[in-house]
């Protein structure tokens, strides 16, 4: 049995240009991460990989890119379950502002804590314990139980929820996770065995 989950970040959203600390609020993507969408849906049909079922944050940029990478694969229209438990981690007070500003007003090292540790929210906000407090749930009701049954499952999401994913999956530590990047438009394919461990992982972005 094929037990195949794909991730996949959403293309570079226009808040991410302009270098703003996004969350929750909801812009779309710009010409580039429409770009990156679409490269990451000619990735996986060139792969031959087709899915069963789809899942996506509540946010535009994640959906828009699944839908992109649905069209490359012919796909347009696979169920598609939406959730805000896949939403981008919360960043409170911080949302909105520019990542620059926000050193300038907050400090170098705070903002490089509310940022980069594991369990320091942001004022307001989420920090990435908590973010995983929200997706793993999410992750183990509804989505891994679809891939155990044999399903190809594909989840376009956000650098935060996909690191709590990703550091569940491959029982990484805080501070190794904190450390990963997850390029914009990158699908990671996870082939998982009966009992959900990972048997192996490929990143299309090495």
């Amino acid at each position: 049995m094929d037990r195949l989950l794909v991730l996949v970040r959403h293309g570079q959203s226009d808040w991410n240009l302009k270098n703003v600390f996004t969350g929750w609020k909801d812009p779309d993507l710009t010409e580039l991460g429409i770009a990156e969408a679409r490269a990451a849906g000619a990735q996986l049909r060139d792969l031959k990989l087709s899915f069963d079922i789809a899942f996506t944050s509540d946010l535009t940029r994640a959906q828009h890119t699944l839908e992109l990478i649905l069209a490359e694969l012919g796909q347009e229209g696979l169920e598609t379950i939406r959730n805000q438990a896949l939403n981008e981690r919360d960043y409170g007070d911080l949302t909105g502002m520019n990542k620059d500003e926000a050193r300038q007003q907050f400090g170098e090292e705070q903002v490089h804590i509310w940022r980069r540790s594991f369990d320091v929210p942001p004022p307001g906000g989420e920090s990435l314990k908590m973010t995983a407090e929200r997706v793993l749930p999410y992750y183990r009701a509804e989505i891994l139980p679809r891939v155990l049954d044999g399903n190809r499952v594909i989840v376009a999401a956000h650098g935060n929820s996909l690191r709590a994913l990703i550091m569940d999956l491959e029982k990484l530590t805080p501070e190794q996770i904190l450390k990963r990047e997850l390029g914009t438009g990158t699908p990671i394919i996870y082939r998982l065995d009966e009992d959900g461990e990972v048997v192996s992982v490929e990143d299309l972005a090495d």
